[in-house]
């Protein structure tokens, strides 16, 4: 005769208990929520065969499990090992040192919006606005959440009500759905598309500015592809001539955007800021989060009159950073304002793509060397890679370097992956020839020597 599977006991009685398991210092809400994450545990046991799974030990270890993480953010610390800068899926850039210290204290009480000499309302931005003059040769600057919202806000008090004119080969969608046409709509403005999907020649925009309903003509940077073969563009001091000659603003949505690019490698089809101003451009937006090396930021620069006229919409508000990205965001323009050579040795994504590929070698060869050393149940060996910039920037240009290949006595790579993962420090590093490859291009010294001590605990032979 069978066993019948034991009694499953009513929430309230589960709730109960957890004072038997030392569980009662977390809210009762809580309980209830991890109690019936376990007991799923235990049905789905039992739809399996398990007719004897029940509420024992092993269930009040799940529902403590549930219970403890309870404190833990979902975004805890990882250790980027893919070989790609600006991983859209880690957080794009790593901020600097500065950066993340500014934060830190913006999260205290500070001097936000307030004149210290006056006792007043000061300007929530004024810092970063100054600095974001200083370093393109811009007349006036405005940040806001992110470069999406910057169309958005450009399109709504530039082009509401009226046209707004884009080349077709440049109504792109980026991920998440993020289509232009879309955006341009939300704003209010109709969209007036030119030319054809590979071509757009300056006559086509001359003929869409006969329009007296057009507002601005937007230029996009293409974003994760690149259109290459027979294809044409005009030139962007030709467009500018050409919207000045109609009294119509150009406005160029760069993405990325360069401010120090010269010693960086694989930015050669990057556009810098200043050159677009200085080619013309009215109005030039790009992100905080990519090549700027900082936070989250959408960053506008250009004439001051469309400035104020940007910052005069309502949507100004609504898009405005908090104080802790704010801070973020100066303390990053800051070490771009001190020069190129500091900018690159103290944000860790320019620092990362300014290192040649003889430099990672010898890096990632001392790793190499260091792990097979250990005597882990893990075996290391030197690999080429080829990493990305990521996040939309230089799509197609590959980043030669190097890294540690590791093969497990028994683990496949792929379930390798998955510990390497899972366990804490958080590690995640790209397949390649049925390896898990480690590219130190993004491993900074430090996390090599973290890494090791996580293998030491993994996967030492004895």
């Amino acid at each position: 005769m069978t066993d019948k599977p034991p009694r499953i006991p009513a929430m309230n009685e589960l709730l109960d208990a957890c004072a038997d398991h030392d569980l009662d210092c977390y809210p009762r809400e809580a309980c209830r929520r991890a109690c019936e994450m376990a007991l799923n545990t235990v049905r789905n046991a039992r739809a399996s065969g398990d007719l004897q799974a029940g509420i024992n030990d092993s269930f009040w270890l799940e529902v403590q499990g549930h219970l403890e993480v309870l404190p833990q953010v979902q975004m805890c610390k990882v250790i980027n090992a893919t070989g790609v800068v600006l991983h859209t899926n880690l957080g794009r850039a790593q901020w600097s040192e500065e950066a993340q210290m500014a934060a830190a204290s913006a999260s205290a009480v500070v001097m936000c919006e307030i004149d210290a000499e006056t006792g007043g309302r000061g300007k929530r931005d004024g810092a970063v606005c100054d600095l974001l003059a200083q370093l393109t040769g811009a007349e006036a600057g405005l940040p806001v959440n992110n470069n999406a919202a910057t169309v958005l806000l450009v399109a709504a008090a530039l082009g509401k009500g009226r046209k707004v004119v884009v080349a077709r080969s440049e109504l792109v969608e980026i991920g998440g759905s993020y289509r232009m046409p879309e955006v341009i709509a939300a704003a209010g403005a109709e969209m007036v598309s030119v030319g054809t999907t590979n071509r757009a020649h300056l006559k086509d925009f001359a003929e869409a500015l006969k329009d007296p309903e057009v507002a601005c003509v937007m230029r996009i940077h293409p974003s994760n592809f690149v259109m290459q073969g027979f294809t044409a563009e005009p030139e962007m001091h030709e467009l500018s001539a050409l919207c000045k000659e109609h009294g119509v603003p150009l406005y160029y949505d760069l993405g990325s955007g360069v401010l120090h690019g010269a010693a960086l490698n694989g930015l050669e089809d990057e556009h810098p800021v200043r050159a677009m101003l200085n080619a013309g451009c009215d109005l030039v937006s790009f992100s905080g989060d990519k090549l700027l090396g900082g936070p989250q930021a959408g960053l506008i620069v250009g004439a001051a009159p469309l400035i104020a006229q940007l910052r005069s919409n309502m949507l100004t508000r609504c898009l405005r950073l908090d104080k802790t990205i704010l801070a973020g965001v100066e303390a990053t323009l800051r070490l771009h304002l001190l020069g190129e050579e500091s900018a690159v040795s103290r944000i860790p994504a320019l620092n990362q793509l300014s290192e040649s590929a003889d430099d990672i070698k010898s890096r990632a060869e001392a790793f190499v060397e260091q792990i097979n050393a250990q005597g882990f149940v893990i075996t290391s060996e030197l690999v080429e890679c080829q990493g990305r910039v990521g996040s939309g920037a230089s799509p197609i240009k590959d980043l030669p370097s190097y890294g540690a290949a590791l093969t497990h006595a028994t683990l496949d790579a792929k379930e390798l992956a998955r510990v390497m993962r899972v366990n804490k420090p958080h590690v995640f590093g790209r397949m390649q020839d049925e390896k898990v490859v480690f590219d130190l291009r993004t491993i900074s010294d430090d996390e090599c020597a973290v890494i090791l001590d996580m293998l030491r605990r993994l996967f030492s032979a004895v």
